[in-house]
């Protein structure tokens, strides 16, 4: 299967040519599939923000391609426009982008840019707000009317509500509670199911990553230096150590119920596969939670 996005060798710099250069990208290269499921995960300031700008063409390499279906985003200002469209980005803090009179028109805003009939626009409106679980009656209310974590819900509608073939979040849980970022999430696995989109979360939570993440991709320095399934990750606990990162809760708890002598299986990694492997434990399945 080709990748829907691809990047080829890309580097970025900041401020280049001025004492506070900083090279944020170093010749990164990384493919995500159509309907594929990636965690990014890395120390703040290790490049995984500045490297999801690129997949959209908010920010352009100096060096290196992005290809979206094979096509270089940059290739002309028409392949750009696009490719804002079909890949979808969700900043840290969405909600401060919010700007319109009203909760409706914020969401409609991407689909009038891309040249939609009110009808279809009206279509997307409400079923993006479906997908990020935000009550009808709130769509005319001004967005600093809503709670916040209303608000970021609406932010995020604005996003789906292009449908875009890749959805981009970074630190989309940010500044959320425990019962929020649950459900926030949640709402993103539903449009991940329902449209076949693939997805992107950039997260410092490793519960999350493991949780949700099919692949992951860690970033360090500027660089791609690991990138694998959940569990091929999370053996390499000293590295993520190393890079300031570490493993999952579970996981640790994992490690401790074995070392006391209970006999369960490597790659248990989240809270729902300990308790699974307990219970197989007690009624005499053995510690594999498969």
């Amino acid at each position: 299967m080709s990748a829907l996005i691809k990047t080829e060798n890309i580097s970025h710099t900041y401020s280049a040519g001025t004492p506070f250069e900083h090279a944020a990208l170093r010749g990164v290269s990384f493919e995500a599939e159509r309907g594929e499921y990636v965690g990014i995960i890395g120390r703040t300031g290790s490049g995984k923000s500045t490297f999801v700008q690129h997949l959209n063409g908010l920010l352009k390499p100096e060096a290196g391609r992005v290809l979206l279906d094979g096509t270089d985003i940059h290739a002309s200002k028409e392949e750009t426009r696009r490719a804002r469209f079909r890949v979808g980005l969700v900043f840290q803090f969405p909600e401060y982008q919010l700007f319109e009179e009203t909760v409706y028109k914020d969401i409609a805003f991407g689909p009038k840019n891309m040249g939609l009939d009110s009808d279809e626009t009206d279509a997307r409106v409400r079923e993006a707000a479906r997908f990020v679980s935000l009550p009808e009656a709130m769509l005319e209310k001004s967005p600093f009317e809503l709670s916040g974590g209303y608000r970021r819900r609406a932010a995020v509608a604005g996003v789906i509500a292009m449908r875009p073939e890749l959805l981009i979040l970074d630190e989309p849980t940010a500044g959320l509670d425990p019962r929020g970022r649950d459900s926030l999430l949640e709402n993103i696995d539903d449009y991940h199911a329902q449209r076949g989109a693939a997805v992107i979360i950039v997260t410092h939570s490793m519960e999350d990553a493991a949780r949700r993440a099919r692949r992951i991709s860690v970033f360090d320095d500027g660089e791609l230096v690991m990138n694998g399934s959940p569990s091929e990750i999370f053996r390499a606990g000293e590295r993520l150590e190393s890079m300031g990162l570490g493993i999952p809760k579970a996981a640790r708890i994992a490690e401790r119920l074995r070392a006391l002598g209970v006999p369960l299986e490597r790659d248990i990694y989240t809270a729902e596969a300990v308790r699974d492997a307990l219970i197989a434990i007690r009624n005499g399945g053995g510690g594999n939670a498969s």
